[in-house]
């Protein structure tokens, strides 16, 4: 029987530092190994082996770095912990079960089953007391960079002598994948940069990757490359002692000024007879090895789930030392309420997410005599008439500010000097810089957006999947949208992309013709904090069209352009962004000959899916309907019969010389137009919404 003296409190005003002894912290690591593994076990699937390995890491986290509460998961100055190799989620789960989050044995006991609150990687929308959603190697660690950023402007801007509202850290574990993958490196690089002293990484050096060795495929000195980059770099190399690690984590607290990373030597599957190799990595240990691992570390092997009782005594006093950090600080809120009430309403009003009052109505509406502009220009309007109002924007491009038009007037730029400002130049890194706006929405209190051109949405397309996945409204700001950007050619010219992200789910991707629905684009990017949003922008100038309404365009899709003339519509155009206009000249075509022809504006195809069959039937009317877009068809034939778009790769010259090599001119599309109304001249068109439903069609994530 174990008999281990339950720990007390110390008098530290942090709450956190406990007096124990290394027995006890050695049954509770090992508590951790074993309950890991018994999770794997029962769902026969999983991943054992970097649990068992980092163990120490968690336990000394939860137990001595980390300030947290667990009855109330998403307290604002809460520190931050990222499992960045996602696979290792029994590690995550076992430790927040063990410090009293709302997850039961029951729930553990669920891993990886059909809507358990334990999935196979950690779900942040799903588990209580998971940040972020970590599987895609190297996306945690970049999250995390982005956490650190919020912390340090939010600290910057709410701060005073006497109350540091904003005072926490970010840690990460992390394993050999996700340094491998190239979206830390950019990522890391930046954190040197900007000298995020905050962000503390625990590296998993445990030399094995599902290929075997790392001897295979990783032989570089990842310490001097993180030297490189600026960051402090420690070493751990025994862990018969938790004392090293202790002391590195307590060093990497004190430099404020660099970030740190804490390569720590472990050993996977550490007391598995295939501890050390890849074979531990990805299955179940078995029964056999299991009931051995458990006798190895002092377990009854008949038994599973087993928490000792001084373990589950020292945990709950972590819990409440959590919760004693966090009444201090609601003190510490209620003084500053007095103190500074002007700041304490908008930190308030920012921790909770809540929009600016009136925010929507300083947007630009386009007037007669407007000057017409390109669409990525009506953008930097929309930004510029929200930013001051909306201080919580913040964000910036990947080396393309002249282009993307995205700086904010309203602010300085966030450096390591100057962090109250709000303009992140991200620099060449599309990947990284979408994954750090996942980790500063995840962190809250600052609303992100990123800008680049549409095409290398491509390179940042992982991240942009984890910004639908997790539901964070992260903007996603994307210029020179099609064929027309001109001479750069294919290899800049987004023909598949805007089909790409359409298939997205959870993925608003909005792409708008004028002022007034460029004003209806930022509108719903903004109200859907749970969804991002891609706005696609022109780099050619558009005209601003009589019939655009922002009210109308925010159902995704509405008739811009109705024909006066008498008798039924003969064919119906519909087109998104730049060929809307192009649309409207070929009506005006078209009716000078006497065909009668409605324009349908659709800068949004995912909102006005969900608008009814009803709504949807009036837009798009009964005739045939020909869809226009310079860019793949993709999903357009769900509401089209005919569809005029690009079937290969752009080509290098001026836009307007492509719009005409490729087929979109107003002649052009109105003798299409013209053909399709013909075809269907005394034949029944087929209803769009004529197909059946189905009540029983089960949704996921």
């Amino acid at each position: 029987a174990i008999d281990l003296a339950i720990p007390t409190m110390s008098s530290s005003p942090e709450h956190k530092k406990m007096k124990t002894d290394a027995a006890l912290e050695k049954l509770c690591v090992d508590t951790v190994r074993v309950f890991s593994a018994d999770m794997v076990q029962a769902a026969n699937s999983g991943h054992p082996g970097a649990p068992m390995g980092c163990a120490p890491l968690a336990h000394l986290l939860f137990s001595n770095a980390m300030t947290y509460d667990p009855s109330s998961p998403d307290w604002a100055n809460r520190d931050r912990f990222v499992l960045s190799n996602g696979h290792a989620c029994a590690l995550q789960y076992s430790m927040l079960h063990l410090t009293g989050y709302d997850l039961s044995v029951e729930d553990c006991k669920k891993f990886r089953q059909l809507g358990s609150l334990t999935p196979g990687h950690p779900e942040n929308f799903l588990t209580p007391g998971v940040e972020v959603s970590t599987g895609p190697l190297g996306q945690g660690l970049t999250n995390a960079v982005g956490m650190a950023i919020a912390e340090s402007h939010l600290a910057a801007v709410f701060n005073k002598p006497g109350f540091p509202i904003v005072d926490h850290s970010t840690y990460v574990i992390c394993g050999d994948g996700c340094l491998q993958e190239g979206v830390t490196s950019e990522a890391s690089s930046l954190a040197g940069h900007l000298g995020l002293g905050k962000l503390i990484v625990l590296y998993d050096d445990n030399n094995i990757t599902i290929d075997g060795s790392t001897d295979l495929s990783f032989t570089e000195d990842v310490g001097k490359r993180y030297e490189s980059y600026g960051w402090q770099v420690l070493t751990v190399t025994d862990l018969d002692s938790l004392e090293p690690l202790r002391s590195a984590i307590s060093e990497a607290k004190a430099n404020k000024d660099q970030p740190t990373l804490i390569k720590v030597k472990t050993i996977i599957g550490l007391g598995s007879k295939k501890q050390g190799t890849a074979g531990v990595h990805g299955a179940p240990l078995g029964a056999e090895d299991l009931g051995n691992v458990k006798k190895h570390y002092g377990f009854d092997p008949e038994k599973s789930f087993d928490i000792p009782a001084p373990v589950s005594a020292f945990y709950k006093l972590c819990a409440d030392s959590g919760k004693g950090a966090k009444a201090e600080w609601d003190a510490l809120l209620a003084k500053y309420a007095t103190s500074h009430p002007d700041l304490h309403s908008e930190f308030v009003r920012r921790s909770a997410g809540d929009l600016p009052k009136g925010l929507f109505d300083l947007l630009p509406v386009f007037k007669a005599g407007d000057k017409d502009m390109a669409s990525r220009k009506l953008s930097q309007a929309c930004i510029g008439a929200i930013a001051e109002a909306m201080p919580e924007l913040m964000g910036g491009s990947a080396d393309l500010t002249p282009s993307n038009l995205t700086a904010l007037s309203c602010s300085s730029d966030y450096q390591k000097a100057t962090p109250a400002g709000r303009y992140i130049r991200f620099g060449v890194r599309e990947h990284a810089m979408s994954a750090i706006c996942n980790g500063m929405f995840a962190h809250g209190g600052v609303r992100p957006y990123c800008a680049t051109f549409l095409n290398f949405a491509g390179y940042a397309l992982g991240a942009i999947r984890v910004s639908a996945l997790s539901r964070f409204g992260v903007i996603y700001v994307m210029t020179h949208d099609s064929i027309g950007l001109g001479e750069d050619g294919p290899t800049h010219q987004p023909v598949e992309m805007i089909e790409s992200l359409r298939s997205m789910p959870n993925c608003n991707v909005l792409r708008p013709c004028d002022q007034n629905e460029t004003n209806a684009a930022y509108r719903i990017a903004l109200g859907e904090s749970t969804t991002p949003s891609i706005i696609c922008l022109s780099r050619q100038t558009l005209p601003n069209l009589p019939g655009s309404d922002v009210a109308k365009a925010l159902k995704g899709g509405y008739v811009i352009s109705a024909s006066t003339l008498s008798g039924p519509v003969k064919v119906t155009l519909v087109a998104s962004g730049s060929e809307t206009g192009l649309c409207v000249n070929a009506a005006n075509l078209l009716q000078a000959e006497g065909v009668k022809v409605n324009v349908v504006s659709m800068p949004c195809m995912d909102t006005f899916d969900k608008q009814s069959d009803d709504y949807k039937s009036s837009v798009l009317g009964s005739a045939p309907v020909l869809a226009v877009e310079a860019a793949a068809a993709g999903s357009w034939p769900k509401y089209s019969h005919v569809q005029h778009c690009m079937k290969t790769f752009g080509a290098s010259g001026k836009g307007g010389d492509l719009f005409k090599h490729f087929g979109f001119t107003d002649e052009k599309v109105a003798a299409k137009a013209k053909k399709v109304a013909e075809f269907y001249e005394g034949k029944s068109v087929p209803d769009l919404f004529n197909r059946p439903s189905f009540d029983d069609e089960v949704t996921g994530h």
